[in-house]
């Protein structure tokens, strides 16, 4: 049973819901013996396009439409992972029981307030470079709490960044309950936070005096700690009714998350933006 959940998480593009939604018949759910010769059984690639509405950057209270590009898959025995604006690898081989452990590289893009900023006072402040960020991912997760399809899973990425734009760390934990309703639908619920060092913060969310002359807002310093908690539920649903025979589903999602700690005093936010952030999306996948 493993090895069942985390694959149907997967081709429902790493979905997860709360145990209240509604469960499927057990006639409803994928026995087993489907997944052997099943687009679940060994590799394959799972592709996604779509279109999401967030933030402009974090603590922005303007928003715009980005494209939302997802990869997922197994290659080899080596799991591909997808994460914001970024990916994960798990090297640890699955095995048969319920519990399972994830561990592997993490990669992640951050692009907060590197282009077009459409409010002015911020935009004078000054554009940021471009973050890349690596560091190690490990998780675990256990198959079967509630029916013998869904999983939970906790989950930690730690992160630095080496191409010296905030030149510093962060550490963002996670934990996901997924389960399918019915044999073409899937749902899932993350909880998530971000905690930044000093450099981390102090990059993304101090106004420096440079800053502050040049926008007018007053100078602050943001120390390290954590900065955003939230919350993403997502939906799949298989275009075939089907989600073990891969080919072309459809996928939903909406999140919610507040920026925290001394982030959310920042003039950024508090004067300029706003501490909720929202986001919304859709879009289609096709596995192989």
């Amino acid at each position: 049973m493993r090895r069942i959940a985390p694959a149907l998480a997967a081709l429902a593009l790493g979905g997860t819901a709360a145990p209240a939604l509604a469960q499927s018949d057990e006639g409803d759910a994928p026995s087993p013996d489907m997944m052997e010769g099943s687009a679940l059984d060994g590799d394959y690639i799972q592709l996604g396009i779509g279109v999401a509405y967030s933030a402009d950057y974090d603590g922005s209270d303007d928003y715009e439409a980005f494209p939302l590009p997802l990869i997922r898959g197994r290659i080899g025995g080596i799991d591909i992972q997808p994460r914001a604006a970024g990916v994960a690898l798990d090297v640890v081989p699955d095995g048969d029981g319920d519990v399972a452990f994830s561990f592997g590289p993490a990669l992640r893009l951050r692009t907060s307030r590197t282009g077009d900023i459409e409010d002015p006072v911020v935009a004078a402040a000054g554009e940021l470079d471009t973050a890349v960020e690596i560091g190690p991912s490990a998780g675990i997760s256990y198959s079967g709490l509630l029916n013998p399809y869904d999983s939970i899973g906790v989950n930690v990425d730690a992160r630095w960044d080496i191409a010296g734009a905030h030149e510093g760390m962060t550490i963002s934990p996670s934990i996901t309950y997924f389960t399918p309703v019915s044999r073409g639908a899937a749902v899932s619920l993350s909880l998530s936070a971000e905690h930044g060092d000093d450099d981390f913060n102090s990059y993304y969310f101090s106004v420096t005096p440079a800053q502050a002359l040049a926008s007018g807002l007053p100078a602050y310093e943001a120390d390290g700690g954590f900065n955003k908690v939230g919350a993403t539920l997502l939906g799949a649903f298989d275009l075939d009714g089907d989600l073990t025979n891969g080919g072309f589903a459809l996928f939903a999602m909406g999140g919610y998350s507040k920026v925290i700690g001394d982030a959310a005093d920042s003039p950024y936010v508090a004067q300029r933006g706003d501490a909720d952030q929202w986001i919304v999306g859709a879009g289609i996948g096709y596995t192989f």
